[in-house]
C-alpha cells in the first residue's frame, strides 16, 4: 500500500511539473503531451530503480523506447490519414491501433528478443 501511495504522490508531482512546462510552451496542445507519458515514465523508472535496481530498469527502459517508437509510427500514420481522408478521428484511431501493436511487437522481435 505504501508503494502505491508513493507512486501516486511522485507521479502527481511529476505530472504537474510537466503540465506547467507544457502550459508555458506554444501551442497549448503540448500541455497534454507533456503532462502524460513522459512524467508517468519518469515516476515509474525512479520507483523501479529504488526497488529493483538499475539492471532491471535498463531492460524496462528499452521496452519503453520500443513502445515510444511504435507510438510515433502510429501517430504519424493516423495524422497523415486524417489529413488526406474524410473520416471521423475515432474511426481512424481505432482502425490503426493494430499498427501500433504490430510495430511494437515487430520491433521487440527484431531488437529485444
Amino acid at each position: 500500500m505504501n508503494d502505491l501511495l508513493l507512486r501516486f504522490v511522485i507521479g502527481g508531482a511529476i505530472v504537474s511539473s510537466f503540465s506547467v512546462i507544457g502550459d508555458i510552451l506554444r501551442p497549448k496542445s503540448f500541455a497534454g503531451l507533456f503532462g502524460a507519458a513522459p512524467s508517468i515514465a519518469l515516476a515509474t523508472i525512479g520507483l523501479t530503480i529504488a526497488r529493483h535496481g538499475k539492471a532491471y530498469v535498463a531492460v524496462e527502459a528499452r521496452s519503453m523506447v520500443i513502445g515510444s517508437i511504435a507510438f510515433c509510427v502510429y501517430a504519424w500514420l493516423a495524422s497523415a490519414t486524417l489529413l488526406h481522408r474524410e473520416a471521423r478521428s475515432p474511426v481512424i484511431t481505432m482502425a490503426l491501433m493494430p499498427v501500433w501493436f504490430i510495430t511494437s511487437f515487430g520491433l521487440w522481435y527484431c531488437c529485444l528478443r
